[in-house]
């Protein structure tokens, strides 16, 4: 942690404030911190207020041992953000530079986008009331509108007085009983917009892909299961009031995979250039909330049966959307699985959760026609795939584990114990 926003102040100024009473909240990158008193005495005055940014160690009130302490002259201990310095002026030339070595650094810069500002002296095209079909149009107009069957009213004369004239019939409709209804004209202009700062988490998230995705090298395998098996197996256990997820299903089967392709089961250091071979199957499990998206991990998931995964993870995802996770709870893992079925996606391609080394991206199950026994019956299916760090898995390990995993999601059953 870097920084963070102070979510809510919960005393005021003058306040009097006991030890162990809850002074505020303080919004993370991952989730919002009460922070209590450790002393009694009076908050005399906030420097940070509610919604304002503070760095690690930066001061954000004045608390006093009495009431009526001078505060006036007091300034606060503690670090404050830096402020931009001038650059530093260029060296000399050197009468020989030959005899001067410099190592330049790597350094990789992301293009500036911005957004282009909303057009001026825009006017809508097309009329926003009911129109008269007697509207002021030019002969030539007339004439053409007759022939290709417009109509008049239904666009908004350019001409003198508002007369609709030739070049405004290629935004007419057609002239015909039934017609599209009218409306309000927009009232602000094309392209305008308002900017929202990047909450914390949001920050993190938006650096860390920005980084993974610039620097990892990607290789997706795509892998199509049949999902009928994993259908049924949970609505077998459904019926023994058994309430698993498919989720749970694909967590379990993914750790028992990692267990046999333990070459998967890794990360990526890129401060010592090495690879990780984690030795514990760690399963962060992608979990949206309402600033973004958080992991939180489902540890030692191949020790595991089903039930205890499924317990685990919803009391994990209910904290996390209440931003209660505490740091070891989301921080590390060795492998990541993100979900989106719940939303109908059919498949996509998922950016790897650095330092890890894969990322299983899951889509929705889908009803698709399949051949069994000579006859075409209804079938379901399921699409994944696994994007890896090809510094670290190779495409055909990919395969081999994604194979495997298949195995098990085809074949529930192994599931179970």
């Amino acid at each position: 942690m870097q920084e963070g926003v102070i979510a809510k102040w919960h005393k005021k100024v003058g306040d009097k404030v006991k030890a162990g009473d809850l002074l505020l909240e303080v919004a993370t990158d991952k989730a919002t911190v009460e922070y209590t008193a450790l002393d009694d005495g009076y908050l005399r005055k906030i420097i940070i207020p509610d919604g304002g940014h503070a760095i690690v160690n930066q001061p954000i009130a004045i608390f006093t041992e009495k009431a009526n302490e001078d505060i006036q002259h007091y300034t606060p201990e503690g670090t404050m953000p830096s402020t931009p310095t001038a650059a530093p002026k260029k060296p000399e030339a050197k009468e020989n530079p030959k005899e001067e070595k410099v190592v330049m650094a790597k350094t990789v810069t992301h293009a500036a986008f911005t957004p282009e500002p909303p057009l001026k002296d825009y006017k809508f095209a097309f009329p926003s009331h009911a129109q008269d079909k007697k509207a002021p149009a030019s002969p030539l107009a007339k004439k053409l509108a007759k022939e290709k069957g417009l109509d008049l009213s239904s666009v908004k004369g350019t001409g003198p007085g508002g007369r609709v004239v030739s070049r405004d019939l290629d935004l007419a409709q057609p002239d015909q009983v039934v017609q599209f209804g009218q409306r309000e004209a927009p009232r602000i202009a094309p392209g305008t917009f308002e900017e929202v700062a990047l909450s914390p988490m949001r920050k993190v998230i938006a650096e860390r892909l920005q980084q993974a995705k610039s620097s990892i090298p990607h290789i997706y395998v795509h892998q199509t299961i049949d999902a009928e098996p994993l259908f049924v197996a949970r609505e077998q256990l459904k019926a023994a009031n058994l309430k698993i997820s498919i989720n749970d299903f694909i967590i379990k089967a993914s750790a028992l995979a990692l267990k046999e392709h333990p070459h998967c089961n890794s990360g990526f250091n890129a401060a010592s250039q090495s690879i990780i071979l984690f030795k514990t199957i760690d399963i962060s499990v992608a979990v949206s909330v309402d600033q973004g998206l958080i992991t939180p991990i489902i540890r030692h998931a191949d020790y595991k049966d089903l039930g205890e995964i499924s317990i685990e993870i919803k009391e994990l995802a209910a904290r996390a959307k209440l931003g209660k996770l505490r740091p070891e709870e989301y921080k590390g893992g060795s492998f990541t699985i993100s979900n989106m079925g719940m939303y109908g996606v059919t498949d996509f391609c998922a950016i790897i959760n650095p330092p890890q080394a894969a990322i299983l991206a899951v889509g929705g199950i889908e009803e698709c026609p399949r051949v069994k026994n000579g006859a075409v019956v209804v079938g379901k299916k399921m699409e994944l795939v696994l994007s890896a760090d090809h510094r670290v898995i190779d495409g055909a390990d990919a395969a081999k584990w994604l194979k495997t995993l298949q195995k098990y999601l085809e074949n529930p059953a192994l599931l179970l114990f």
